[in-house]
């Protein structure tokens, strides 16, 4: 394991019923295979030694001396690699015969577990020939010159770098309560299994979301590896089925029906689990009680690892949906943002707010959410007060933009400019105008902001807040000038989803005449507009020239706060994702920004006005994120400052 990844496989040799040396031969290829490629653990299926079908010739004394020789000769011609292998036979074990999986390194058995819930309906008869292990009482037995203890007992084994895995076998997974519940609870960050599975009609679909659920629920990565071509066709059809679930999430899946040997890797976060798990107080409620047999794996014995490669895919944009699911998710959004204002207005008997409209995304956004709770609550839009207040930074673009959508949407609109009252307070403080430095970018935020809380007494309306989690993760905002308000629906949406948003609500929610106004919003480069445009009247001061693309730091928010990542993996993982776009020293550069800004603005998020949670991340001192705002970031600076 390395930045919290370790690499697993699920694999698929061709079998040949009954033919143990062919059988054996396959599983050792994959394992050569698969140890060249890095695999740290690989999962074959069940009775992949003998073929599962062989039905009663597990009653021949003959098949199961030889699927123990087949062991004896796998361990010997595999004793040099470093990867760990569960592969699955017949063990005898006094009077009983059981479905069990042998976990083996290093030319030794260092485990075997019993299939414990055993099916005998349809077409599968196990209870014919095998036991569970339900029925075991400790039992010591010697397998391939190993001396092993067969129990009851959940068994967890657990890497030289600390990875803990469970096995169970095909059928204990559809039980009412599987074992690998238990193994999870006792602390299994990864759950192999080694099945049967036949192919009928619907049951691929079940499996698959069977599967992604156990994962889910147990919050672990869940390989799953069942046997395919090669297998008896007799009365039923073995596709193959490789799959390797993370907290639910599919990262891969072979080819069912395949008639070739197939092998699925993939890169399990151990790290990103460790950290659900423990912020999940339910999980750490549930396990209180778990216990099971701690059994460890030997050091890998290489004399020179190869240099860590990252090979899974990094999604790039984490807050934004995937494609199949953008419409649904953006109505569910947007519906959560008009929940949480429709009840603040219910609560303060409120039928008006004050919305600053600056022609930009954030406050669009807010002015849409504004719109939709009206019609909702059956108030007039006449009651949405938009004021749009230009000043020396303002463009036509942005103030024609802004003018444009109030009127169209039907809100009452105000115009206020603020050049003026913020020049008459330059002479009052003793700045000149000249100088456009921060004073002369928060004198005007601040004056918007005061303008905006005294149309709300005058008014009696509620001032609605436009600013957006990416801001408030970058202290982008003006301390108690856009940074305050008395409702802030935009608090938990980050700037990388907010375009797809308001490009949702033009492209289903509203008339011509505001589509054209809310598609050219979008295409408008980001910017506070505080400084003055430049000689064509074009946007001069560009948001992401300044603090670096929010589609990065966007990315490192996410990892920070759902994780706890430190910066290196994020480092890692955002070169994976942003491979071609750019390059490491960009990437370096915008990350040293993000954890120094990080640190540096928390005394603005110490005191964030209310605002809705719409997604898994929120900056709310009252909910998610509780930190000190004199926090040292020196730690997170000095990783970045090595990063290579």
């Amino acid at each position: 394991m390395k930045y919290g990844f370790i690499h697993v496989a699920a694999a698929v040799p061709a079998v040949k019923v009954a033919d143990t040396l062919y059988n054996t031969e396959e599983t050792k290829r994959m394992m050569v295979d698969a140890d060249a490629q890095g695999v740290e653990i690989i999962c074959f299926p069940e009775l992949g030694l003998t073929g599962y079908t062989c039905q009663d010739l597990f009653d021949q004394q003959l098949l199961i001396d030889k699927a123990e020789q087949a062991l004896i000769s796998l361990l010997s011609d595999t004793r040099m690699l470093d990867i760990i292998a569960i592969v699955g036979l017949p063990v005898q074990a006094g009077g009983l015969l059981l479905n069990c999986a042998a976990v083996i390194q290093h030319g030794t058995v260092l485990g075997v577990i019993s299939k414990t819930y055993l099916p005998n309906y349809g077409e599968f008869y196990e209870k014919r020939w095998f036991a569970s292990a339900q029925d075991l009482n400790d039992t010591e037995i010697y397998l391939a010159g190993n001396r092993i203890m067969l129990s009851a007992t959940p068994k967890v084994f657990q890497t030289a770098d600390g990875v803990k895995f469970g096995v169970e076998i095909c059928e204990d997974v559809w039980a009412p309560i599987p074992p690998s519940n238990k193994l999870s609870l006792a602390g299994a960050d990864i759950i192999f299994n080694l099945s049967a599975t036949d192919e009928l009609i619907g049951k691929h679909a079940y499996l698959r979301s069977l599967l992604a659920q156990q994962s889910a629920r147990t919050i672990s990565a869940y390989v799953y590896s069942s046997c395919g071509f090669g297998e008896s066709t007799q009365d039923v059809v073995y596709g193959g089925n490789a799959m390797i679930f993370e907290n639910g999430r599919l990262l891969t899946e072979g080819e069912r029906f395949s008639f070739q040997p197939q092998m699925r890797m993939a890169q399990v976060d151990v790290e990103m689990l460790r950290s659900e798990r423990r912020r999940n107080t339910t999980f750490i409620n549930a396990q209180r009680r778990a216990t099971a047999q701690l059994v460890n794996m030997q050091p890998r014995t290489q004399a020179s690892q190869p240099e860590f490669q990252l090979t899974r895919d990094i999604e790039a944009h984490p807050f934004i949906p995937k494609s199949e699911n953008m419409k649904d998710d953006c109505e569910e959004i947007l519906n959560i943002q008009v929940a949480g204002l429709a009840k603040r207005l219910y609560h303060t008997n409120s039928q008006r707010v004050i919305v600053g409209i600056s022609g930009g995304l954030d406050s669009t956004l807010a002015l849409l959410v504004c719109v939709k709770a009206f019609d909702k609550l059956g108030l007039s839009r006449k009651g949405i007060v938009g004021v749009t207040m230009p000043g020396f930074g303002t463009t036509d673009r942005t103030h024609d933009n802004a003018l444009s959508l109030m009127q169209s949407l039907g809100v009452t609109q105000m115009e206020i400019n603020i050049s003026k009252s913020v020049t008459q307070h330059f002479e009052d403080i003793g700045h000149d105008a000249r100088v456009h430095d921060i004073t002369y970018e928060n004198s005007q935020a601040r004056e918007r902001t005061q303008i905006l809380m005294d149309l709300s007494n005058k008014l009696g309306g509620l001032v609605i807040g436009t600013g957006d989690l990416s801001e408030l993760a970058l202290g982008w905002a003006t301390y108690n000038g856009d940074h305050m308000s008395m409702y802030g629906v935009n608090a938990g949406v980050p700037k990388t989803l907010i375009k797809y948003l308001v490009q949702y609500v033009a492209l289903n929610d509203v008339d011509a005449l505001s589509k054209a106004t809310l598609l050219d919003i979008v295409d408008t480069p980001i910017s506070p507009e505080l400084i003055p445009a430049d000689e064509k009247g074009n946007i001069k001061q560009k948001t992401e020239d300044l603090v670096g693309p929010y589609e990065l730091h966007d990315f490192f928010l996410y990892q920070v706060l759902r994780f706890g990542f430190r910066p290196q993996k994020i480092y890692l993982m955002a070169c994976k994702a942003f491979d071609g776009t750019y390059d490491g020293a960009t990437i370096k550069k915008w990350l040293t920004t993000f954890c120094r800004r990080f640190f540096a603005q928390q005394f603005k998020r110490s005191c964030l006005p209310d605002g809705p949670k719409v997604g898994s991340i929120s900056l709310s001192p009252r909910g998610d994120w509780r930190m000190p705002s004199d926090a040292n970031s020196t730690v997170w600076l000095q990783e970045c400052e090595n990063l290579i």
